[in-house]
């Protein structure tokens, strides 16, 4: 696993960049502000229902949540189960909210 900053996550969204981005937040704190990622809560990560990230198993997954503490468990997760290049965003949206 890797980490990027939120500005560095910006920069990139900012220039075009096509990025699977992942928020592992829950549906609540999504609805209350979120940056446009697929959201699929931590819980469902950690019971392996990944059916809709299968075909990225070798892309860039950049996961996010609200502090960066879900998003890591969520990237060891996914390192666990055969994902090969997992990002976690520092910091999370609170980082982002604070930019």
């Amino acid at each position: 696993m890797t980490n990027i900053t939120v500005q560095e996550l910006k920069k990139r969204m900012d220039n075009g960049e096509q990025l699977l981005v992942v928020d592992v937040r829950e549906p609540a704190e999504y609805a209350e502000f979120n940056i446009g990622a697929k959201l699929i809560p931590l819980g469902q990560v950690m019971s392996l229902q990944l059916d809709e990230l299968e075909d990225h198993k070798n892309d860039e997954i950049i996961v996010h949540c609200k502090a960066g503490g879900r998003s890591m468990q969520a990237c060891m997760m996914l390192e666990q189960a055969g994902f090969t290049n997992v990002v976690n965003v520092e910091g999370g949206m609170d980082a982002w909210r604070s930019m």
